[in-house]
């Protein structure tokens, strides 16, 4: 990779899931298990679209996680909760939640790997000097355990939703990342996968933003109106970044 010494860079922070590590595919795969017991009758386009519903998260459950609203645990049960309802799947309560969420979390961290660009990337980066960090939308402690798993473990988890309680797009949150890896925001740079959420919230803060809009990946269907409206850099590869910037 080339070009990171030339860029006007104090450094960067940033997104975990579906930015380092391909989250979609690791959720598609832990669905597909636990549907195999809770939703058996579905046929294989259904189960494609198990992912895309969940991802979705079309009731804004995560939403109100990340806004300190409900705890983990919470959402991720009424999330489960809303997919057997649309896919023909029993409705469970707390203690038949523990059950499925034991069966997913297991199939999803056997399912975790970083995207391939990742590795190259975070090469470059050391090769320039520029100090990186993470700045994500789930807890600590469970993204350290992620970057262990995919082999990322030297990347600093900065800010969880954890860490000030509310998550991205707070400012706060990006203002603490970049307090964390000692950077002034202008000079910041921040790349993560989801358009408003990561690019604009970023760029309303103060940092150097960049959409990475890799191809299959959008959480939400986007027309181009939005796109060109939100006004950000857009990346489709962490590769790109350098020539972008």
């Amino acid at each position: 990779m080339t070009g990171w010494s030339t860029t006007p860079l104090d450094g960067v922070l940033l997104d975990i899931d579906d930015t380092l590590v391909d989250t979609h595919a690791a959720f598609a795969s832990a669905l597909l298990v636990v549907a195999r017991q809770y939703l058996p009758h579905l046929d294989e386009t259904a189960k494609s679209q198990l992912v895309v519903r969940w991802r979705a998260d079309p009731n804004g459950h995560y939403r109100r996680f990340t806004n300190g609203e409900v705890d983990y645990l919470t959402q991720r049960m009424d999330r489960a909760n809303d997919l057997h309802a649309e896919f023909g799947g029993p409705q469970m309560d707390r203690d038949e939640y523990v059950a499925w969420n034991t069966m997913f979390d297991e199939a999803l961290a056997v399912a975790w790997t970083p995207h391939p660009d990742a590795g190259q990337f975070l090469a470059g980066l050391a090769d320039a000097g520029l100090p990186v960090g993470t700045v994500t939308n789930a807890t600590v402690r469970y993204q350290v355990r992620k970057l262990a798993i995919c082999g990322l473990l030297d990347l600093p988890v900065l800010v969880g939703v954890d860490t000030l309680g509310v998550g991205k797009p707070d400012p706060r949150v990006f203002a603490e990342g970049c307090r964390l890896l000692g950077t002034d925001p202008a000079r910041t740079l921040y790349v993560g996968d989801e358009l408003y959420i990561d690019a604009v919230g970023a760029r309303t803060a103060g940092l150097v933003a960049v959409w990475l809009d890799r191809p299959g990946i959008r959480r939400v269907p986007l027309r181009d109106a939005e796109i060109f409206e939100a006004g950000v850099v857009v990346a489709h590869t962490l590769a790109d970044l350098p020539a972008i910037l």
